[in-house]
């Protein structure tokens, strides 16, 4: 039997990280192997120039947003800057009901909304990591070599790393960053652990 094809529970994975920390690296190098299926969020903000709906958000009118809240379809959703972000149920339970696993990358306070969910399906497959590095300087050297931020939107970003470093011990994994390399690796070793859980395998060995 191959190894990869065990019949098993899927998996929700969420990543979470302050700016700065490496998340979008590490998610890119996450995704060159199509080995889990990555939530895309929906929006009420204008598409960017470049983006794609259906690839980095579904961009929807906020009567439609407001419509999905009423009907209970989202399994978290936030307002920032008077926009609405949420992640639809259906991107996460299609997936892990199937065998598959989702990645889901999210702030801290949508995390908070999905580790208190009153679904035990949900629960059941959560695994939520936060990377972040060993102190803020390595965090303040970062953004300043980005070369992307002025000096009150670099002290802005620190300002709320700091806040939402404040609950990296609510996630099962801390994952410190070192390069992308290693934090690639380490995030994969997360992976590979969890597949393997037993409670989450659906065979029996000796049956």
């Amino acid at each position: 039997m191959n190894l990869k094809k065990l019949p098993r529970h899927g998996i929700l994975f969420i990543l979470s990280a302050p700016s700065g920390a490496g998340k979008s690296t590490l998610r890119a190098g996450l995704q060159c192997d199509q080995d889990f299926a990555y939530s895309v969020s929906c929006t009420t903000r204008a598409p960017r120039p470049g983006e794609a709906d259906g690839v980095d958000y579904h961009f929807i009118s906020r009567e439609e947003f407001e419509r999905r809240i009423a009907a209970g379809e989202f399994l978290e959703y936030a307002q920032v800057h008077n926009n609405y972000y949420g992640t639809l149920k259906s991107e996460v339970l299609d997936v892990v009901r199937s065998g598959g696993d989702v990645l889901v990358d999210i702030d801290t306070q949508g995390a908070a909304k999905i580790r208190a969910s009153s679904d035990a399906e949900i629960r059941a497959a959560l695994v939520d990591v936060f990377l972040m590095p060993e102190h803020m300087d390595v965090l303040r050297a970062r953004l300043a070599k980005r070369g992307t931020e002025t000096p009150e939107q670099i002290a802005l970003r620190l300002h709320n790393a700091e806040i939402e470093m404040r609950d990296w011990r609510l996630y099962q994994y801390a994952l410190v960053t070192t390069t992308p390399e290693e934090d690639l690796a380490g995030f994969r070793a997360i992976m590979r652990s969890e597949r393997s859980r037993s409670s989450r395998l659906l065979f029996n060995p000796i049956a």
